[in-house]
């Protein structure tokens, strides 16, 4: 059953700040409306799409957080980070992240958005790969959202830490890579 206007952009608001990295087309299902009308009702509320609130809370809570390299740099948007513990990113992807003729996403992409990852989990002002393992588990095409997920595994003397990061599309594994970071203090 159908809401009223009024009510449904009632509640279009309070899952939204529920929910703030929830997408379009989900909240077109959840009020089982269509997509244009979800949009119409955002606009109406003043609220940004999905893409402008993520990178207001990115940019509000790890601008200054993150210390190996500027929150530009970061291929994808951060949406978690606890530096030298976890960090969470995600890459929606574009026409531009593609091959023209079959729409995968270039490999070059996944592994750049997990080593930026890689790199911004460190709590240090200088963070470098020095070796990387992957593992590409299924290619990604275009219109996925790509989640990686980082965890610090050790941190070791000699100023080096390993990061593993894995790559999801929905709850499915896209990409896995162990990254030994060196960092120029040693923890």
């Amino acid at each position: 059953m159908r809401l009223p206007k009024k009510i449904r952009q009632e509640k279009l608001k309070g899952k939204i700040e529920e929910t703030p990295f929830i997408t379009d087309e989900a909240l077109a299902d959840f009020f089982n409306v269509s997509i244009q009308t979800i949009r119409l009702d955002r606009m109406e509320l003043s609220i940004p799409e999905l893409r402008e609130r993520i990178k207001s809370v990115a940019t509000d809570q790890w601008n200054e957080t993150v210390k190996a390299l500027p929150l530009d740099d970061v291929i994808g948007e951060i949406i978690d980070l606890e530096l030298d513990h976890r960090a969470i990113s995600i890459l929606d992807i574009t026409k531009d992240h593609v091959f023209s003729r079959n729409d995968i996403a270039r490999g070059h992409h996944l592994f750049a958005q997990a080593n930026s990852l890689a790199v911004a989990v460190i709590d240090d002002e200088l963070a470098l790969t020095e070796k990387a393992e992957i593992k590409f588990t299924r290619q990604v095409k275009q219109g996925e959202r790509v989640v990686a997920k980082a965890h610090v595994e050790t941190l070791e003397k000699h100023n080096r830490t390993h990061v593993v990061v894995e790559s999801f599309v929905e709850s499915e594994p896209v990409f896995k890579g162990r990254f030994t970071m060196y960092r120029q203090k040693e923890k």
